[in-house]
């Protein structure tokens, strides 16, 4: 990985264009970016992608702009609000058009929740598992007003979470997309193997 920077792809699972999940997503963002990631930030708010459809949604144009990013990524964050103890219907919705394109890969979870965010957590392990990609074995749950006011993390305790955060994304990214490129290169077995060209 010291040829290449790592592929970071940020995406942000809240539509509402002032929202902490936004500030939050790009606060990792841009520290990703001064710790010599690549990152490309998908804003739904700004770039809509139809509501998943198996019949249609892997011909639509959105999905096929998108698609070389997602492939591109060597690690997600993934950012959304806890509606309801449950990921957002625009990350769900990100989710349903990918699968095959996770594996392997490095998942990271950011959660706006004022309650803690686990369930949500849980839920994006779950599909980290169900697509043959890794998590983080923690997220980062944070509350707007008592945590992030607009852009800004005011609380000391998250801050401190969302430095871990980072430095984990960047190092256990960085391992897992090594390997990643060598079991796709390789002829031995692995998980990896039906992936292979």
């Amino acid at each position: 990985m010291s040829e290449s920077k790592l592929q970071v792809l940020a995406v942000v699972g809240s539509l509402h264009p002032t929202s902490v999940t936004h500030a939050v997503v790009r606060l990792v963002s841009n520290q990703l970016e001064r710790d010599g990631c690549a990152v490309d930030l998908v804003d739904f708010s700004k770039e809509p992608l139809p509501l998943f459809n198996p019949a249609t949604a892997y011909t639509s144009a959105a999905f096929l702009a998108l698609k070389p990013r997602v492939e591109r990524a060597e690690v997600l964050i993934l950012g959304t609000p806890d509606y309801h103890g449950s990921i957002s219907s625009g990350l769900k919705n990100f989710l349903d058009h990918f699968w095959r394109e996770f594996a392997g890969k490095l998942f990271v979870t950011v959660v706006a929740s004022h309650d803690k965010g686990l369930t949500v957590t849980d839920q994006l392990r779950t599909v980290a598992r169900q697509c043959y990609a890794w998590s983080l074995p923690y997220g980062v749950a944070f509350a707007d007003g008592k945590d992030v006011q607009g852009d800004r993390v005011i609380s000391a305790a998250l801050e401190e979470r969302l430095q871990m955060l980072v430095r984990d994304a960047r190092v256990y990214g960085e391992l897992l997309a090594r390997q990643r490129q060598a079991d796709l290169v390789e002829t031995g077995p692995g998980f990896l193997a039906r992936l292979r060209k």
